[in-house]
């Protein structure tokens, strides 16, 4: 089965085999064998069907009513969010939190669909949004516009988020990359980013639902840096 690397400055193809590279969710880490950086194994076939499904062209920016308290300084990228009802409910938060603009990725799914409607209540009606079947797509740009790219993710090597602003180790603008329900954010993010963060877990349970997960993150940020 015929991969393509994700990096537009590599983009070649590449061969895998398993039964972990499935077409309808994530898919197996590895390392382009050509560039050698690592990347989820998305077989050509599924790349094509998102670009045809998701939207042509591939940026959609919502209608410039955008709401008086939106900002250019915090962005959000939805990296693989597999279900429609955390995509609408981040639309919705991004909203009151101050974000300027959604990017979705790779198995995202796009507005307009009736699942994302229902939960957003509308918000994709004023809220930017881009989709890109590649994320470096969306996130070497913004690096190259002075972003700080930030992963919510929980590893080892991962720092508190509330810790991190507290400590005034991050400033604006800031790209907050929130990943895939189950596996969490790509190999791809966890490579661009310049800091990878994590809400602190306090009971038996290693994670929040993703869109919850999102809205606690989202008024740490906004608290800490637009007030």
């Amino acid at each position: 089965m015929l991969s393509i690397c994700p990096y537009p400055d590599c983009r070649l193809g590449f061969e895998i085999e398993g039964a972990q590279f499935s077409l309808t969710d994530r898919f197996g880490a590895t390392d382009c064998p050509h560039c050698l950086r690592p990347c989820l194994a998305r077989p050509a076939e599924l790349i094509e069907q998102m670009a045809a499904k998701n939207c042509k062209p591939l940026e959609i920016v919502a209608p410039q009513t955008v709401a008086p308290q939106t900002v250019a300084s915090l962005v959000v990228v939805l990296d693989d969010i597999r279900s429609l009802h955390n995509v609408g409910a981040v639309f919705r938060t991004a909203d009151a939190a101050g974000f300027s603009h959604v990017y979705l990725a790779g198995i995202t799914g796009v507005p307009p669909r009736k699942q994302i409607a229902k939960v957003s209540l509308g918000a994709e009606d004023w809220i930017a949004f881009s989709y890109f079947s590649f994320l470096p797509d969306i996130i070497l740009p913004l690096k190259m516009q002075g972003y700080s790219i930030v992963a919510l993710e929980k590893n080892a090597s991962s720092k508190s988020l509330y810790a991190e602003l507290t400590s005034q180790k991050m400033s604006l603008p800031i790209c907050l990359i929130l990943g895939n329900e189950v596996q969490g954010v790509s190999p791809e993010a966890l490579f661009l980013a310049d800091h990878v963060c994590h809400l602190s877990m306090r009971g038996k349970k290693e994670s929040l639902n993703a869109s919850v997960a999102f809205g606690v993150a989202a008024y740490f940020l906004a608290e800490a840096l637009l007030s």
